[in-house]
């Protein structure tokens, strides 16, 4: 049996110069896009997998607009089990042909993540599959922890706040539960959500759990239509610091962080880099949301498999129409 050290690994913790010049303040950047499975989601997946998916499993199946997919195929790959992954019809073609190529079989089922979800959980109960859910459980949580345990080890202070994107909560939950596990449960949390993808936000802004109409972003992996309810609880806590940018700026992010760092991540991605790049950071200073002088910002490059540079081309020709 695999242990969890076995499916992700230790990533980068990078400084920025053209990001931290952006905002006066030292900028690092966790490079979770480093990971096997090209995102965070190997951490929690992976933890996870183990946990459920014993040597007598007949298999594992997850809903996923990309990268908890690509984390659970690859992870079923490395236990030699079959992965079955249930994809809206929004998941990029580029997606599915990765899936495949790690020997998952791929279902294309509705329009959003919920609609393949609904399917995941109705074959996982007819088929005996080990189901994998993508962001909502402890045991993902647990596994996305490690991310700070990481910052922790390489970083000399506090962070003055760590910036994530959200989707549907799982990275947020884990971030948390890390933060208090080293002893750093004060640290703002900024989380970055596309909108038309922000159920987090409209969450928080209605003092109950919301559930959005419909996903209008082109940041699809950002798209359940609600937060998991642990997030939600969270975020009562005060320390977390909900922004919304438009897919422009996420995409604008995503371009200049390719020209200044050299790396290409998705727009879910970008949606947490123009936290620097869109000056989310630097208005939250000027409203006493953040403080000033602020310590080191640690931005989570939560990576995505669902990006290349034709996908890049086709997202520019739809946002600038």
């Amino acid at each position: 049996m695999y242990n969890a050290e076995a499916f992700h690994v230790n990533t980068p913790l990078l400084e920025s110069l053209d990001m931290s010049k952006r905002i006066g303040a030292p900028v690092y950047l966790k490079m979770d896009n480093a990971q096997p499975s090209g995102s965070f989601k190997i951490r929690g997946i992976g933890h996870l997998c183990q946990k459920v998916a014993g040597p007598g499993s007949k298999g594992v199946i997850c809903s996923s607009g990309g990268n908890a997919g690509m984390a659970t195929a690859y992870v079923a790959r490395k236990l030699n089990i079959p992965a079955t992954i249930i994809v809206p019809s929004s998941t990029p073609e580029l997606v599915i042909h990765k899936l495949k190529s790690q020997g998952a079989t791929v279902r294309v089922v509705g329009k959003v993540w919920d609609d393949a979800n609904a399917e995941a959980l109705l074959l996982a109960q007819t088929q005996g599959l080990s189901f994998v859910p993508p962001f909502d459980h402890p045991l993902l949580w647990q596994g996305h922890a490690s991310i700070i345990r990481e910052i922790k080890a390489c970083l000399q202070t506090k962070p003055g706040a760590v910036v994530v994107a959200v989707g549907g909560g799982g990275l947020l939950c884990g971030v948390i539960e890390g933060l208090e596990e080293v002893g750093w449960g004060d640290v703002p949390v900024v989380s970055m959500e596309t909108k038309g993808a922000d159920c987090l936000n409209a969450s928080m802004n209605a003092g109950k759990l919301v559930t959005l109409p419909d996903i209008t972003s082109e940041a699809k992996t950002l798209g359940a239509k609600t937060v998991c309810s642990q997030a939600f609880e969270y975020s009562k806590k005060g320390n977390i610091i909900s922004e919304v940018v438009t897919d422009s700026e996420a995409l604008q992010a995503v371009e200049l962080f390719l020209d200044e760092e050299r790396v290409l991540v998705e727009l879910a991605c970008g949606a947490a880099l123009a936290a620097v790049y869109s000056g989310v950071v630097q208005r939250l200073q000027e409203e006493g949301r953040l403080p000033r002088p602020l310590g080191p910002l640690v931005v989570v490059v939560c990576g995505g498999s669902s990006i290349s540079l034709p996908q890049l081309q086709c997202l520019k020709n739809k946002l600038q129409r």
